[in-house]
C-alpha cells in the first residue's frame, strides 16, 4: 500500500489558523491550527470525539467556526455554504454513507457533476440541444470514473441493494465526479474488511497519484494511516497535540498515551 513513485508536494492549499467550534457550552475545536499542501495525503487522527469530523465540516462550510480563519488556495474565507465549497473544488464523502439509496450506481454518480451543469432546469426538463449534448459529455465523465474505480458491473444496480463495501466505493465516485482539487474523506474505511480496505487504499493512492488530487482523510486504522498518508495531524479532545509526518507522530508520547495506547481504533 506504499506510494508508487515519489510525489510532487506543492505549496499550500488550505490552511487552518486557530479554528475554534462551539455548542452551547460544549467547545468541539480549540485553537486547531495546521495546513494540507497541494498534492499530499493528509490524515486526521484521533480517538472518538476528539473533533476530526467537526474539522472537516468547517472545511467544507457545514459549519462556520466560532474563532480562527481558513484559508483555502490563498484566500481566507468567510461564511461558506458546502455548494460554495463544492463549487471551489472541495468534495465529501461521510462517516454514515449519504447515497439515493433508490437511484443506480450511475445516477448517484451523476448528482457528483451538477455544479458542472450549465444549462438551466428548462433545457434539462426539454433535454433537447445543448442540455441533451451536455448530458452526454457528463455522462461520459461518469463512466470515466465507473471505469476507474471497476464498478462497471453495478452501474445500472440500486445503491441500496450493494453491500457496504461497495457503497462507500459508490460514494467515493460521486465526490471524484465533481473533478475536486482538495478531497475530503470521512473515514472512507470504516466497516470493511480486509479486502474493501486494500482496495480502497489503492483507489485513495490511484486518486492522489494520477488525477492529483489533495485529500484529507480521516481513518482509525493506524496501519492504513501510517501506509498512505505524508504527515498526520492528531487530535484530542478538539486540540492538536501533534503534527508530522508518519513516524514522528507514531512515535510521539502525547499520541502514544492519547490515543495509540489506549485501544481506540
Amino acid at each position: 500500500m506504499q506510494h508508487a513513485a515519489p510525489r510532487t508536494i506543492g505549496e499550500t492549499l488550505l490552511k487552518v489558523e486557530d479554528v475554534s467550534l462551539g455548542f452551547g457550552g460544549v467547545k468541539a475545536l480549540s485553537g486547531v491550527s495546521f495546513d494540507v499542501r497541494r498534492g499530499e495525503i493528509r490524515a486526521i487522527i484521533g480517538p472518538n470525539g476528539a473533533g476530526k469530523s467537526s474539522m472537516l465540516n468547517c472545511i467544507n462550510g457545514f459549519y462556520q467556526p466560532s474563532d480562527g480563519r481558513i484559508t483555502y488556495k490563498g484566500k481566507a474565507r468567510g461564511a461558506m455554504r458546502p455548494y460554495e465549497a463544492a463549487r471551489d473544488g472541495i468534495a465529501r464523502t461521510f462517516q454514515n454513507i449519504a447515497l439515493f439509496r433508490g437511484m443506480s450506481t450511475l445516477d448517484n454518480i451523476m448528482t457528483g457533476r451538477m455544479l458542472k451543469m450549465n444549462r438551466g432546469f428548462l433545457w434539462q426538463c426539454l433535454h433537447w440541444g445543448p442540455a441533451q449534448k451536455e448530458e452526454i459529455e457528463h455522462r461520459e465523465a461518469v463512466e470515466r470514473v465507473i471505469d476507474f474505480l471497476e464498478i462497471q458491473a453495478i452501474r445500472k444496480v440500486p445503491v441500496g441493494r450493494l453491500p457496504y463495501g461497495l457503497q462507500k466505493r459508490v460514494e467515493l465516485g460521486r465526490a471524484l465526479a465533481a473533478e475536486p482539487e482538495l478531497l475530503l474523506l470521512d473515514e472512507p474505511m470504516a466497516g470493511m474488511n480486509l479486502e474493501e480496505k486494500e482496495d480502497m487504499c489503492r483507489f485513495i493512492l490511484d486518486v492522489n497519484e494520477q488525477f492529483g488530487t489533495t485529500i484529507a482523510l480521516i481513518e482509525h486504522d493506524m496501519g492504513v494511516v501510517m501506509d498512505i498518508s505524508d504527515r498526520v495531524v492528531v487530535l484530542e479532545y478538539g486540540r492538536k497535540i501533534a503534527d508530522g509526518v508518519p513516524d514522528e507522530v507514531k512515535a510521539d508520547p502525547k499520541v502514544i498515551d492519547a490515543y495509540l495506547g489506549t485501544g481506540h481504533g
